[in-house]
């Protein structure tokens, strides 16, 4: 079947209304969909500058403990679902005015960017929840187009929904940018797995969010394309999808157009969300991009507007 009609049009600092195109690429529906892309480029930049706002945000309280925690089913109790207990591994305590400052705005219930996140994350639920899929990889056209930024605010509007946990995990190996963003420090991460077999509960962080839990830090490589690409990583993502049936993935996978790890990552995964920037991202780059993912996975685009920044 035809993928549906689907774009979100997102920002870090600002957003912008939900616009959606086919994210088929053949026939009628490709030209039409990229004439669509471009209407919604044009219309989230005019939007953008007649809504351009200095309204400050406030901020709410962010859970924090010394425990060490792990993630473990949530129970049924009384037939009512119940959110998960963490007992082991490492937990951090997160700054929340850092996180505004670094553009982790779904932190708070009361950004306006929040609204938005929420459209994507029911975009994302009703597309594949009943097929089984829950392994969603947010990759970019290019590098600096905000792919990580939209992971980590996609992961905590995921977390604010009430039936399911979610997981979130930098699959950069080059970078390892997600705890930086939330500023705390970590020396483990998925290289940890993939070279030294360090097993999976001892490099889990519970950042005090209720229902997230999250893989970030450790040492960096250059050559991971081979290491995204291994059984390993088929065996840890296997181990990820199927641990939790309440539980989504998300990882944070490096931008298509710069290198093979998004085009071997891609095959592992059940659905693929790509990051366009308005008014940087060309049309020619996001057919170049879309082309080399797989289609029958690909749910759709995320359009950032970063103009406010």
């Amino acid at each position: 079947m035809p993928l549906q009609e689907r774009i979100l049009s997102s920002g870090e600092a600002e957003t912008s209304d939900v616009t959606f195109i086919p994210a088929r690429l053949d026939g009628p529906a490709y030209e039409m969909g990229y004439m669509k892309l471009r209407k919604a480029l044009d219309k989230a930049n005019k939007e953008r500058q007649e809504n351009l706002t200095d309204a400050p945000v406030e901020m709410d309280e962010v859970l924090s403990s010394d425990d060490d925690v792990s993630e473990h089913a949530a129970p049924l109790k009384g037939g009512v679902w119940q959110a998960p207990v963490y007992s082991e591994s490492l937990s951090v305590q997160l700054d929340q005015q850092k996180l505004i400052k670094n553009r982790c705005i779904c932190i708070t219930s009361d950004a306006p960017e929040l609204d938005a996140f929420k459209v994507l994350r029911t975009q994302i639920l009703q597309r594949t929840k009943e097929q089984g899929m829950n392994t969603i990889m947010v990759t970019s056209v290019k590098p600096g187009e905000g792919k990580t930024m939209t992971a980590i605010n996609l992961a905590l509007t995921f977390a604010r929904e009430y039936h399911q946990t979610v997981l979130l995990v930098d699959c950069d190996l080059k970078k390892q940018d997600i705890h930086r963003f939330l500023e705390f420090s970590s020396d483990r991460g998925l290289i940890d797995y993939l070279e030294y077999d360090m097993p999976l509960k001892d490099f889990i962080i519970w950042p005090g969010i209720e229902k997230l839990t999250l893989i970030s830090g450790g040492r960096t490589v250059s050559d991971s394309t081979e290491l995204l690409g291994s059984p390993k990583m088929k065996e840890l993502l296997a181990e990820m999808k199927n641990r939790y049936v309440d539980r989504y993935v998300i990882l944070d996978v490096p931008a298509v157009l710069d290198g093979a790890d998004a085009m071997v990552f891609a095959p592992l995964v059940d659905g693929i969300v790509m990051v366009v920037e308005k008014g940087v991202t060309s049309l020619a780059d996001v057919k170049k991009a879309v082309e080399l993912m797989p289609q029958e996975k690909f749910l759709g685009f995320v359009l950032n507007d970063r103009t406010g920044a």
